[in-house]
């Protein structure tokens, strides 16, 4: 015997009929805070912003800054090796001064 009951509900119904709190006001001042972060953070963003602080540090910024974005990119694929191990950037320093 199968007993089927399909039940027309929104969220904020559910959550009342299950006796669970309100959070709503909670999420919109932790959107509002978010926003206001994203808001400050915003001019960091900015490629022009980069260069000038990386600009003093010629080709070597310009190097640092490749690796960061590379492991970044790694990073938000999944891929392992998004940071390389101590090893085996001491390997590569040997083996580039010999």
């Amino acid at each position: 015997m199968k007993i089927k009951i399909e039940v027309d509900l929104t969220p904020v119904e559910a959550r009342r009929f299950l006796g669970l709190p309100d959070l709503e006001p909670i999420q919109q001042e932790m959107l509002a805070s978010m926003r206001e972060r994203l808001k400050s953070a915003s001019g960091m963003l900015d490629p022009e912003t980069y260069f000038r602080v990386l600009g003093p540090l010629g080709a070597q910024g310009l190097e640092q800054f490749q690796k960061i974005l590379t492991a970044a990119a790694k990073g938000a694929m999944g891929e392992p090796g998004g940071r390389r191990s101590e090893r085996n950037e001491d390997e590569e320093d040997t083996a580039a001064r010999d």
